[in-house]
């Protein structure tokens, strides 16, 4: 289905006091992030093992009294879903921010109930790697020798 929710975060006053609180509460695994250069200080927290459903998260200092727990949603283009957020009265709280290098992109709304929601924007994928003229020449070598096997085979 589109539009997951895929990621949520959970403000801290006291990052230490939270993340203990999570670990024995939940049994979460809660790790430091490398973040960029000059960012704020970043944990994730791994709410389950590989492959089983649900999904994994942030945790990071309070930025702001109030600040709520927040989950985001996968969209294609949040330049996009900004506009239908507006046309459907919500009002957008953060604007288009890249979250670091090949990490994609984030924004924050408020719905028409004054709840605060996260939007995701995945970066694209990186571009295929093109097989170089020797490989490709190679393949097409190989396959000469097949149809020129299948010929001889025939005449057998």
């Amino acid at each position: 289905m589109a539009n997951a929710v895929v990621h949520f975060e959970i403000p801290a006053d006291d990052v230490a006091r939270a993340t203990s609180f999570y670990e024995k509460t939940f049994g979460w695994k809660i790790k430091k992030f490398q973040m960029p250069p000059g960012s704020q200080e970043y944990y994730s927290v791994v709410t389950r093992k590989e492959g089983a459903p649900g999904i994994d998260g942030g945790l990071m200092k309070r930025n702001m009294p109030g600040q709520p727990f927040t989950n985001y949603i996968s969209v294609p283009s949040i330049d996009d879903m900004h506009q239908v957020v507006l046309a459907n009265g919500g009002t957008i709280v953060m604007p288009k921010q890249e979250i670091g290098p090949n990490m994609g992109w984030f924004s924050v709304f408020q719905d028409t109930e004054n709840n605060m929601l996260g939007l995701h924007q995945s970066p694209p994928p990186p571009p295929k790697k093109r097989a170089t003229k020797k490989k490709a020449a190679k393949k097409a070598g190989s396959g000469r020798k097949a149809k020129k096997a299948t010929k001889s085979a025939r005449r057998r």
